[in-house]
């Protein structure tokens, strides 16, 4: 039963340390399971206020997707834009503006209100490689094509993702933003229950409301919970994630709370969901791990009232790069000297479960 329980609680502790939403915000969805957790969030973000098109979209993107030098976060390319002189136009290379990507595809569902200014799944994009994206689904492929390899992030080609290369080509995304686009489509299929995507062969299903997937295709679940898990919410989500509530009013409950997904579509869709339940808590107090000393310079030491011996561990930055990695054991000194001094995250991975903390470096 406690491994059933850890992996309910894969990335709640991010949760406890991020989340923003207001009191109460979810507790209608508090007992449910399953699809009726799912359409229990739909009542909870549908309604949301519609923005426009330009400038609503055009004017959002200068606070929700902003870097810390006050550049445009662009999640396809590494090109520097600046808010009010970059938007696209007409573009022929690699970084010569930014556009409004629908990361689902406007075809998927006519271009129609309110999914085609939903900003949850519209970024800001180079022009080029937006258009290089095209249709695609995303997926995961080895190779692939890039018209520019230095400032191009992500790749079209053919899908090589674990018994789905039939779906053909697809475009693969850089490591950093996987989670971020498994979390749009976990809205998208959560938001728009009710609503039938065109594109049902790859993401959505046939009938987004009542699958048997929960709005998803077997090829989504499978990708998009490897995503999800692998590439845990990052300070820029939870950024973006409160911009776009204070202009739309409604809130993606997989970025407030991680562990929904697995409710859903992963291993905990038998068990009700507890919105800081006091079980819930008592069981993150126990197994979460202590990080010793911290704020610390130059080495630290996990403890964990042990639950586990050794872990695999990964420490990235706020942006999401791994700069350390390894496999230790419980007590024993990890050698951090090496990195910056700054705030960054360790991932602790066990067998049966991982937890995220944050570190500082002095």
């Amino acid at each position: 039963m406690k491994k059933l329980i850890i992996t309910k609680l894969l990335v709640l502790n991010i949760v406890f340390v991020f989340a923003q939403a207001p009191n109460g915000y979810y507790s209608s969805a508090n007992g449910k399971s399953d699809n009726a957790l799912r359409i229990a969030l739909q009542e909870i973000i549908k309604g949301h206020t519609i923005l426009s098109y330009t400038p609503g979209l055009w004017n959002l993107f200068q606070y929700s997707d902003v870097t810390s030098d006050g550049k445009i976060w662009d999640m396809y390319s590494t090109c520097d834009w600046i808010y009010s002189i970059s938007q696209c136009g007409n573009y022929t290379n690699v970084c010569d503006c930014y556009n409004r990507e629908h990361s689902v595809p406007q075809s998927w569902f006519g271009s129609a209100s309110p999914m085609n200014t939903d900003a949850f799944h519209i970024y800001p994009t180079d022009g080029r490689v937006n258009a290089h994206h095209d249709n695609f689904p995303y997926g995961e492929c080895t190779g692939g094509i890039k018209i520019d390899n230095n400032k191009q992030l992500g790749r079209l080609g053919i899908s090589t993702f674990a018994g789905y290369a039939s779906i053909g080509t697809v475009f693969e995304p850089d490591d950093e933003y996987k989670g971020d686009f498994a979390r749009t489509y976990f809205y998208m299929a959560t938001r728009y229950a009710d609503v039938n995507f065109n594109r049902d062969s790859q993401n959505f299903g046939e009938k987004v409301f009542g699958n048997a997937n929960n709005g998803l295709t077997n090829y989504a679940v499978a990708l998009f919970l490897k995503w999800h898990k692998n590439d845990p919410v990052s300070d820029k989500e939870i950024n973006r994630n409160n911009v776009i509530y204070a202009h739309q009013h409604n809130r993606n409950p997989f970025i407030d709370h991680p562990e929904l997904a697995e409710y859903i579509w992963g291993d905990s869709i038998s068990y009700f969901w507890n919105n800081g339940g006091a079980s819930a808590v008592d069981e993150i107090d126990f197994f979460k791990p202590e990080i010793s000393p911290n704020p610390t310079s130059d080495f630290i030491s996990v403890n964990n009232n042990d639950f586990f011996h050794n872990f695999d561990y990964q420490i990235f930055t706020i942006q999401g790069k791994i700069v350390l990695n390894g496999n230790s054991f419980v007590n024993q000194q990890i050698d951090i000297s090496v990195i910056s001094k700054g705030i960054y995250f360790i991932k602790i991975s066990t067998e049966n479960c991982f937890f995220v903390e944050k570190i500082i470096k002095k």
